[in-house]
């Protein structure tokens, strides 16, 4: 917890943290990716995108309004399922995510701290990622508001460059490109939702600055609406701007320097250099955020005996030995992995995760407040574009589903092969009744 004498977060540096986590390697990633499916309709695609993330929101608000902690979502599900499996579960599941999660982000700063530095190669790829991993874990060891600073810093100068691109794009573009006429069938747009909501994931990280701030009740609500209205109106006005600047056939070769490519016609080769330093900014910020819940997370769930107690404790004081599994799962993933090719895998991920945290909400919503009909609409919607995804993309993505699988399997084997220990007991919480 946040002792007396620290200082706490502001709204505005919450909400910094959450955006930078989201405007990190997804919306320079994901352009093309989404294009395949959704074609120029992706601006589309990122607005739909935004509506579930603001639903999944407003659930969150109103659980971390009540009950805030460092656990942040996890608690949420303890406080509905009790410290059974389902919690557990969730609770290594996301562990798991995060570090994939993060581990890409940071190979995406390798890619393009490759490009700008060097000679491209795998193996300048690797290090810079390792480097930016490093780094950040050193910035969040330092605590949060180490890490607030350095995302209010981040999230300015991408927001402004991207706000920038956005304008001169939208002004030159070719309202032609974006005809209605050219949309794909609405089963294809609803498909790609699943991949542009990868760029909402961090609005989640924004939970757990529940302990850091000084009237969480009242202060992570507005953190997280904030953050989230930020994040929907750059991602839909980027892509308008890209699509309406670039055919869809070239968005998609372009793959994830269609940002720059699309900057080209309108701010020429420095423009394209602007947005590959802009990509640094975000991607570093994206991992800075993406390691901030493990310190936290690991001590509250070795409080409530899901994680060991190794990985609350902190080395000479300050370093927590989650924080470090963390960034060492993070730099071995980035290192001996393949991680474009379960990409597609974060956002089901995610969704199935908020789908679980907002099932839980049902069961204490008498005491958060919360109305059962947005409640409904929060599950039905993440349900509706995890099966379409699954059915129209994923299936036809044979490694990334064994992926998944061996995700979901991993998390169940750790969860029950440490509760069988019989260790794996402290004080639970108990559900709601």
């Amino acid at each position: 917890m946040t002792s007396p004498e620290t200082k706490y977060l502001t709204v505005r540096q919450a909400a910094f943290i959450g955006v930078g986590a989201m405007v990190g390697a997804g919306i320079f990633a994901l352009l093309g990716a989404a294009g395949e499916v959704a074609g120029a309709a992706v601006w589309l695609s990122f607005l739909i995108a935004g509506v579930i993330a603001a639903l999944q929101g407003y659930s969150f608000a109103k659980l971390g309004a009540r009950f805030p902690s460092a656990g942040g979502l996890i608690e949420y599900v303890a406080k509905g399922f009790g410290d059974g499996h389902v919690t557990g579960v969730t609770a290594w599941l996301t562990y798991s995510a995060n570090a994939i999660v993060t581990a890409m982000v940071a190979v995406s700063f390798g890619s393009y701290a490759s490009a700008v530095f060097t000679d491209e190669s795998a193996a300048w790829v690797k290090f810079f990622a390792v480097l930016v991993i490093v780094a950040m874990t050193a910035v969040n060891i330092v605590g949060s508001n180490l890490v607030a600073r350095a995302q209010t810093v981040v999230v300015y100068v991408v927001i402004g460059i991207l706000v920038v691109f956005a304008v001169v794009t939208l002004v030159n573009m070719d309202p032609s490109l974006l005809a209605f006429s050219g949309y794909p069938p609405l089963q294809d747009i609803v498909s790609s939702v699943a991949l542009t909501f990868f760029a909402f994931l961090g609005f989640g990280i924004i939970t757990f600055t529940a302990k850091d701030l000084s009237n969480p009740s009242r202060q992570l609500p507005r953190a997280m609406f904030l953050a989230l209205t930020i994040a929907t109106v750059i991602y839909v006005a980027i892509a308008l701007g890209v699509f309406g600047t670039l055919t869809v056939e070239k968005v998609i070769d372009s793959g994830g320097t269609a940002l720059a490519v699309a900057a080209q016609p309108s701010l020429g080769d420095a423009g394209y250099t602007l947005m590959a330093i802009t990509a640094l900014f975000a991607t570093a910020g994206a991992t800075n955020a993406g390691l901030y819940p493990a310190a936290g997370l690991s001590e509250r769930l070795a409080e409530t005996g899901q994680f060991p107690g190794l990985m609350a404790r902190r080395l000479g004081g300050r370093a927590s030995v989650g924080l470090l599994v963390e960034a060492a799962a993070c730099v071995l993933l980035a290192v001996f992995f393949n991680l474009d090719a379960i990409a597609s895998i974060g956002s089901a991920v995610a969704l199935l995760i908020f789908t679980f945290i907002t099932a839980a909400h049902f069961r204490v919503r008498t005491e958060t407040g919360a109305n059962a009909l947005v409640l409904s609409a929060a599950i039905a919607s993440s349900a509706v574009v995890l099966v379409t995804f699954v059915l129209t993309t994923l299936i036809h993505e044979p490694a990334s589903v064994i992926t998944l699988l061996g995700i979901l399997v991993l998390s169940v084997a750790l969860d029950v092969g440490w509760k069988r220990t019989g260790a794996g007991r402290a004080r639970p919480v108990a559900p709601a009744t």
